[in-house]
C-alpha cells in the first residue's frame, strides 16, 4: 500500500511547523519529515538538522535527499527516508518551498499541497517574535508572502491566523484518509 505525501508550504511566519506538530500530537501515525538545513542548529525555530554547506552537498551527492532546494541563502533537504515511510503506507508531511513543488510532484505524482496562510500583520509579528531576522529581512519576507503555485497541483488552503485549534482541525481534515 502506497502512502500519501503532503507538502506544507506558505510564507515565513505562517506557522507551518507549529501546525504540523499540533496535527501530529492528535495523529501520531503521521510522519513529519525533519528537514536538513545549512543553518546552525542553535538558530532555533522549527525542528531541523543543521549542517554545514559542505556536509549538505556531500549528502546530496550521496542521494540522501528525496527533495532539496535553495532559498534565502540556505540549502534545504528532505531525507530520502520518506520513501520507506511512503512504501509502508504512511502519510508523510514535509515543510517545503513553492520553488520545489513542480519537481516534487514529478517525483511523487500523488503529491498534495497544504498552503498555510495568515494575514500580513500576523506574519510580521511572528517573524519578529522568532528573532532570526531584522526589520529589512522581515520586510523582504513579507514581500514574498503572496505567490502563485505551479498549475495542476492538488492544493488545499488553510488559514492559520486565528486560534490554532481551528487551523489544526482544517489540517486534520485535509490529511484524512480518502474513503472509497
Amino acid at each position: 500500500m502506497a502512502g500519501r505525501l503532503f507538502a506544507v508550504v506558505g510564507p515565513s511566519g505562517a506557522g507551518k511547523d507549529t501546525l504540523m506538530a499540533a496535527v501530529q500530537a492528535v495523529r501520531p501515525d503521521l510522519v513529519l519529515a525533519r528537514r536538513v538545513i545549512t543553518r546552525p542548529a542553535e538558530a532555533g525555530g522549527e525542528d531541523f538538522e543543521g549542517v554545514s554547506e559542505a556536509e549538505f552537498m556531500r549528502r546530496r551527492d550521496a542521494g540522501d535527499f528525496a527533495i532539496w532546494w535553495q532559498a534565502h541563502g540556505l540549502y534545504y533537504g528532505i531525507p530520502a527516508t520518506i520513501d520507506a515511510a511512503l512504501a509502508a503506507g504512511k502519510t508523510v508531511l514535509f515543510n517545503g518551498s513553492r520553488t520545489v513543488l513542480a519537481q516534487a510532484a514529478a517525483t511523487y505524482p500523488g503529491l498534495r499541497v497544504l498552503l498555510i496562510t495568515a494575514a500580513p500583520q500576523v506574519l510580521a509579528d511572528r517573524l519578529a517574535a522568532r528573532g532570526r531576522e531584522d526589520a529589512p529581512d522581515i520586510a523582504r519576507r513579507l514581500q514574498r508572502a503572496e505567490y502563485d503555485l505551479p498549475a495542476g497541483l492538488d492544493v488545499r488552503v488553510i488559514r492559520n491566523d486565528g486560534a490554532l485549534e481551528v487551523a489544526r482541525a482544517a489540517m486534520l481534515n485535509a490529511v484524512q484518509p480518502e474513503r472509497v
